[in-house]
């Protein structure tokens, strides 16, 4: 990742819940997983084009398994988060803490806010 390569808050929403998620991550849940964690609805088309996104950057990789009965027999795309991945998201976490240091709202230090 360059350093100028910082996540996304939708990239680190959805990198969250597929830790969150471990090996049974696939579009839906990762849907679930955020809407029911940060209260925002979430269209799955984000959700995909994210996890595209973020496949092709190298940050996560998928994998298919034959669907079932209940869909149809379509194929299930599970996904889960690479080294890569994992480092962008904590250097991403640096970056925004390294930003905050030292800045105050309400005269209350940003660490106390979050």
């Amino acid at each position: 990742m360059a350093d100028d390569d910082l996540l996304g808050t939708f990239e680190q929403l959805t990198l969250l819940a597929l830790l969150r998620l471990g090996d049974d991550a696939y579009g839906m849940l990762v849907r679930r997983e955020i809407e029911e964690r940060t209260g925002r609805s979430t269209s799955l088309g984000a959700v995909y084009a994210t996890l595209d996104r973020l496949e092709t950057k190298g940050y996560v990789s998928s994998r298919s398994e034959a669907g079932g009965a209940e869909r149809g027999g379509r194929a299930k795309r599970f996904f889960r988060v690479e080294p890569p991945g994992l480092r962008a998201l904590q250097q991403t976490a640096r970056a925004v803490e390294r930003m905050r240091e030292g800045l105050e709202a309400d005269g209350r230090p940003l660490g106390a806010i979050a």
